[in-house]
């Protein structure tokens, strides 16, 4: 029977399981990742405010293995060799016939200095580390800020920062500390958060300026050092610093013998296939994906293009053409702990909804949908 492998225990990994299965396919499956968890990344912006824990957002999947009669294979993996459709990893080797890469990217970590900043999408405990030092800070200054991969315009994750920035100045507010603080949003982008639209980008800035929030924008990073950001347009004194870096593709991606991008992504076209080689597809942050410059690497993508190479794998497999095309769209709320602001992107329509209290209800009530058909 055809050995299918998929790389990472992801969004778009485990969205790629439950179409296989939901599809009538029958043939073994093994999921290769460091460990048996999904992640879920999305809530890490409640943990400054004590909203979610390390064991809330940790989501065991053994139980979703067994249902979905998954091998699962721990281990990181460290290369890949398409000719002889073998991965290699730090646990052993692994042999498959279709692929499905949606191992994540990484952040680009070549400023200097950046030893000195948080960066919280890396996962729980930079997070944590971050939110104990607020804590216990009497006040000063607190720096927010993301830049891209100029290698690679869609390789960044700037939505969770603003939710970060505007989180925690509701959460010093709710403490009555907030005048004791500075708080001021960076970035070499002159409009970020373009991608959310052009309405959004304004939305925010006025939100900032609203809030008594100091803009740097527009200046090219240097780097950081203990108590600064530093940019081409002067320096910003920092007593805590919260910043999201560009992506690019996962460290094995060099060994993969698969044809990358400028910004060191795997390639893929509108179905996901990595060209060149029959089976291998690539979803989520660590595909550089043919689709609009607005496309967003978030969770939602990743489920729309797993369901996508799912599909497309199995037509491969039949013989039938493999023509199946992700929807491209963007879905993201702006939390800010009380409240929460709607943006909508399709090919085809923009849409932005102010901040209701609704919005913040409706973030954690599809947190809860969305995990239960993994708990």
């Amino acid at each position: 029977m055809p050995q299918i492998v998929i790389i990472g225990s992801g969004f778009g990994g485990l969205t790629a399981v439950r179409t296989l299965r939901k599809l009538g396919c029958h043939d073994p499956i093994t999921l290769i990742s460091p460990r048996p968890v999904l992640f879920y990344f999305s809530s890490l912006i409640w943990v400054p405010a004590g909203l979610r824990t390390e064991e809330d957002l940790t989501i065991p999947l053994d139980n979703f293995f067994k249902r979905h009669d998954v091998k699962y294979h721990q281990g990181t993996v460290t290369g890949l060799d398409p000719e002889s459709r073998q991965i290699q990893t730090d646990n052993g080797t692994v042999d498959f016939d279709s692929l499905i890469i949606a191992s994540g990217g990484r952040f680009i970590k070549k400023l200097p200095g950046i030893e000195h900043v948080y960066t919280p999408c890396e996962g729980y405990p930079p997070t944590k580390a971050y939110s104990d030092r607020l804590a216990v800070l009497e006040g000063g200054t607190l720096a927010f800020g993301f830049s891209g991969n100029p290698k690679e315009p869609t390789a960044m994750r700037g939505g969770p920062m603003f939710e970060f920035l505007f989180g925690i100045d509701t959460l010093l507010r709710q403490q009555n500390r907030r005048d004791k603080f500075d708080l001021v949003f960076f970035s070499p982008a002159a409009e970020p958060g373009k991608r959310l639209g052009e309405n959004a980008v304004k939305a925010l800035l006025g939100e900032m300026k609203k809030y008594n929030i100091r803009m740097h924008l527009g200046h090219k990073m240097k780097g950081f050092s203990v108590g600064a950001v530093h940019t081409e347009g002067g320096d910003i004194q920092s007593d805590l610093t919260l910043f999201m870096p560009g992506m690019t593709g996962p460290a094995w991606a060099a060994h993969s013998g698969l044809q990358l991008s400028e910004g060191g992504l795997f390639k893929g076209d509108a179905h996901c296939h990595v060209p060149g080689f029959k089976g291998i597809y690539v979803v989520g942050d660590s595909g550089s994906l043919a689709g609009p410059n607005w496309m967003p690497k978030q969770a939602h993508m990743a489920d729309l293009q797993g369901e996508a190479a799912a599909k497309n794998l199995l037509a491969e497999q039949k013989g039938q053409k493999a023509e199946h095309g992700f929807k491209t769209e963007l879905i993201c709320i702006v939390d800010t702990l009380e409240q929460g602001m709607l943006v909508y992107r399709s090919p085809t329509r923009t849409m932005l909804m102010p901040k209701l209290r609704i919005f913040n209800w409706a973030k954690r009530f599809f947190e809860w949908f969305y995990l239960r058909a993994y708990r």
